[in-house]
């Protein structure tokens, strides 16, 4: 092989590193960007849930007790949600619960408990607005599912090339922090029939809007 045959071969392989370099920084970019994408529509549904449940607490369709103690969760919840537009550091990289967790765990536990009963739910449901509040809920919780899940994907893609050898020898990642994936407790309700099934009953004739 002569002098020119190898410099010519060795420039083809440094412009493949090259391609390849700028093919994966491009691609870390992207994967980045959607993780905070899909954590600012997380943060959006939950808060969405947080204000249902707090209108369902408020609206008298809940005993006396469970009134209090979802309007109290759902509270909690609204004020340890972040500014829809940042996404908070402590979601990328190790370390303790956030407060958010905490908040949105609580008040999945809380309106599992105060519509754990069918014959309740069924009772709100019988209500004017009962019913779209029920329906508000379940909606709102089922985006919350949703968006939690195409989020923890996006990350799950992010994490795998980032762990990629020459990802991690080159620093490709830059500064950024490892994203990590959002753990609540968002178990659905038992009682609380999911969107477009039957099941939450129809308000009564003649109460409603006036």
């Amino acid at each position: 092989m002569t002098w020119s045959e190898v410099t010519v071969l060795v420039v083809l392989v440094l412009l493949a590193a090259l391609w390849w370099v700028w093919t994966a920084a491009n691609r870390l970019d992207r994967l980045h960007r959607k993780v905070g994408g899909s954590r600012v529509a997380l943060g959006t549904q939950l808060v969405r849930r947080a204000s249902v449940a707090a209108e369902l607490a408020a609206s008298g369709c809940l005993d006396p007790v469970s009134s209090v103690l979802v309007g109290e969760a759902a509270r909690s919840a609204l004020a340890s949600a972040e500014a829809p537009q940042e996404v908070p550091a402590e979601l990328s990289e190790p370390g303790p619960a956030v407060p958010f967790v905490h908040a949105e765990s609580e008040l999945s536990a809380t309106l599992r408990t105060a519509l754990a009963e069918p014959t309740e739910v069924e009772q709100i449901a019988a209500t004017s607005p009962g019913h779209e509040i029920l329906e508000a809920l379940a909606e709102a919780w089922y985006r919350v599912e949703l968006a939690r899940r195409f989020h923890n994907e996006a990350v799950a893609q992010s994490q795998r090339v980032r762990r990629k050898p020459l990802v991690r020898l080159l620093r490709l990642a830059g500064r950024a922090r490892m994203p990590r994936t959002v753990e609540i407790d968002d178990a659905w309700p038992d009682a609380l029939p999911r969107p477009g099934t039957p099941g939450t009953g129809a308000p009564p004739a003649g109460r409603g809007a006036g």
